[in-house]
């Protein structure tokens, strides 16, 4: 009985081990990233359209992670158009939506919480940068006289890459 109490417990182990070996690999992410060259392209792009309808503006692009891939002040642009366009784009980011909506949930709940979360802000001008569901990033822009043409900027340099967000 104690061989036969061995193998079974012998056989127990093995099976635990291929299962936690199994669970191991199934762990593993795989997801896309903006590229540096991606990023640039946007906020590039985001300041050149500004720059032709006449505002200037600094643009961010951060990463997943909220992490700040590119950052450029554009040219005669105001001090505080860096740190603005970077909350625009994190805010983005984090809530996976315009950087705009938050106005809308703060004027619908003026307690609303999130709002003081560091670096998140309600001003429009962020854009999540999507593939498929799935947001990779976003993008943020300031300086424009009014949030929606800062968007507008931010969604033309979207646009230049959307082919590479496939």
């Amino acid at each position: 009985m104690s061989s036969t109490i061995r193998f079974s417990s012998l056989l127990l182990a093995s099976l635990c081990l291929f299962a936690l070996a199994s669970a191991a690999r199934a762990q593993l992410l795989q997801h896309k990233d903006i590229t540096a060259a991606m990023a640039i392209t946007i906020a590039e792009t985001a300041i050149a359209t500004c720059k032709a309808n006449g505002y200037a503006v600094s643009a961010t692009v951060v990463g997943r992670n909220g992490e700040i891939i590119v950052q450029v002040r554009g040219d005669n642009t105001g001090p505080h158009t860096l740190e603005n366009s970077m909350r625009k784009a994190y805010t983005a980011r984090t809530f996976r939506v315009p950087s705009g909506d938050m106005v809308t949930r703060v004027k619908n709940d003026p307690t609303l919480g999130l709002i003081h979360l560091t670096n998140v802000i309600a001003n429009q001008g962020g854009l999540p940068i999507k593939i498929g569901d799935e947001t990779i990033g976003a993008a943020g822009a300031s300086g424009a006289p009014g949030g929606e043409k800062d968007e507008a900027c931010v969604r033309a340099g979207i646009e230049k890459i959307a082919d590479q967000l496939k």
